[in-house]
Formats: C-alpha cells, structure tokens, sequence
C-alpha cells in the first residue's frame, strides 16, 4: 500500500511540475519564439478611439510585454490621412501617415516562430503568409474570422492595400483614431475571407470601411477594435 501511496505522490509531482511548466512556457512563449508581429487579442475597449497612434503604439506594447516579449519597439499598423489645420492665421498642412513607415523593415515571425513577411515589400505583395492561421494574437491563439462567433476579422488599418494612407474623401482612420462615435475606418480581414472573393473582400489591410467608431458599430460587420502589431526592429 505504502508502495502504491508513493507512486501516486511521484505522479501527482510530477503533474505539478508540468503544469507549472507548461504555465511558464506560455509567459515566456513570445520571448522564446522571438515574435515580432501578432494581432491583438483585445482592443483598448473604447472602439476606434485607440488613443491616436501613440495610445495604439502603447496597447501594442504593453499586450507584447504581457506575453513575455522583451521587445519594446511595437508600433501599431496604421495610417491617417493629411489634413488642413485652419485654427491658425494661415492654413497649414499636417503631413498624413503611412502605416508601412511605421513598422521597420522586417522579417516579422508570429508567435509561433512562422514567417509573416520579410520585408515591408513583400508584406504588401501576394508573398505575405497572412491568414487565420497565420495572424495570431500575442498569446499565440488564432483570431475569430468569417464563421466564427464572434466574427472579429475586421482588423483596423486606415490603409489602402499598399499600406499608405487613404486619399479617399471622407474619414477612413476614425478622426486619426481618436473617435469611437461618427466617423469610418479602413478595416482589412486578416482571415482573407469576405461576402466575395474580389480582391478587395479578401485584402488583410484594406476591405472595406467601418459602418462607425464605436465598439457597437465595429462589432456590426466582423470587428472589434483589433488591430496589427509589429516589432520595428530598433
């Protein structure tokens, strides 16, 4: 009996000693698999109002940091558009942003060590592995795509498919992710999955544009506020 009660005690040690492990691997699963891109599991929760791209370029960090990774140069894929600021005497124009100058220059690898692009070019070519299989969230899990529910792969951007801002009129970032009431946004489907297969339904950084900014309205046609995180190298 005695024999029996000890085995089982090894066992159970054991167990233990792997779970613990298991749990450890998965906070250093980032640091591990040197991740440089990821999809965020969770938006800030205020719908496109991200907080500009600094509050974005924040929630990227601090989700990346949650999983372990050491690096602190995340910035979030998006762009604004140009605008005129006519609060002065003069009208002055402030310069839009692009979101391919945002991200450095690549390679980027998913959370699971899988090659996304290897360049910003490549990233923007039909060479880039982007998929639900491929666009992970920090933590390593798959996003809810098209047949899923919630739908969520309504991914933020504001870019056109070369990644750039839009020159299209009116709102395509959400007031340059500041609104989570009116305005639009640019959403790609990382799922590459849409209503058709016309190359913009299937486009992970340009689809279509948001019915609004808010949590409600983004969650309307497949959204949730997510967006692209990648690891400038610098």
């Amino acid at each position: 009996m005695r024999n029996f009660k000890d085995s089982l005690a090894v066992k159970v040690a054991v167990g233990c000693i792997a779970v613990t492990g298991g749990v450890f691997s998965l906070n250093a699963f980032a640091q591990d698999t040197k991740m440089s891109f990821f999809i965020t599991s969770a938006g800030p929760g205020n719908g496109a109002n991200l907080g500009g791209l600094d509050g974005a370029d924040a929630h990227c960090n601090a989700l990346a940091s949650a999983a372990g990774s050491k690096l602190s140069d995340w910035k979030a894929y998006l762009s604004v558009p140009a605008k005129i600021d006519r609060s002065g005497d003069k009208p002055k124009v402030i310069p839009g942003v692009n979101a391919r100058d945002r991200i450095g220059t690549g390679p980027w690898h998913n959370a699971m060590g899988e090659l996304v692009a290897s360049s910003v070019d490549e990233l923007h070519s039909p060479k880039n592995t982007l998929s639900k299989a491929v666009g992970l969230d920090e933590n390593g899990n798959e996003v809810n795509a098209r047949g899923d529910k919630p739908n969520r792969h309504d991914i933020l951007t504001g870019s056109d498919p070369h990644g750039m801002y839009s020159t299209a009129g009116g709102d395509t970032s959400c007031g340059g992710w500041t609104s989570s009431d009116k305005g639009s946004a640019i959403v790609g489907h990382h799922d590459r999955a849409g209503l058709s297969k016309d190359w913009h339904m299937v486009s992970w950084n340009s689809a279509h544009g948001s019915v609004g900014c808010s949590q409600e309205a983004l969650r309307k046609t497949g959204g949730d506020g997510l967006f692209y995180c990648f690891a400038t190298g610098q």
